[in-house]
């Protein structure tokens, strides 16, 4: 199997807890530590979006990639049900989540097609501007 950056990419059968460790900090705890600091004063602004982007690999596994997926499908829920608790207490912050279901510039699955930035971004900006109440969107092709 090849690598993602430093993470060397694993199947379900031949993974390892260190081989999802990396990821794990990176991507859901990242995020928890960020939106830590930034959730308070969006509250108390009452406005404010956070969006979380995953590979769609967190929405439909790969088993190409199932380190990856592992911790970006729990970067996914945790977002999800930020989303809804944020929604459920009104409190004008809204917290989505984007899955991109292609490679960004050049592949890294093998078949998977790519796309540019600017292709995926306008998703982003929906969420943000007027799909406000959407949990999730995801961009393919």
């Amino acid at each position: 199997m090849g690598t993602f950056g430093v993470t060397a990419l694993t199947a379900p059968a031949t993974t390892d807890p260190s081989h999802v460790e990396f990821e794990m900090n990176f991507q859901l705890y990242g995020a928890i530590a960020a939106t830590k600091a930034v959730l308070p004063p969006m509250r108390e602004a009452g406005a404010g979006t956070l969006l979380y982007t995953t590979g769609a690999g967190s929405i439909w596994p790969d088993p190409r990639v199932a380190n990856v997926n592992a911790a970006a499908a729990a970067l996914r829920n945790w977002a999800m049900n930020l989303h809804k608790e944020l929604a459920d207490a009104d409190t004008g912050v809204q917290a989505a989540h984007v899955g991109i279901d292609v490679s960004i510039g050049t592949a890294v699955i093998p078949g998977l097609p790519t796309a540019r930035p600017e292709q995926i971004s306008p998703l982003h900006w929906e969420l943000h501007t007027t799909k406000r109440d959407q949990a999730e969107l995801v961009f393919k092709l």
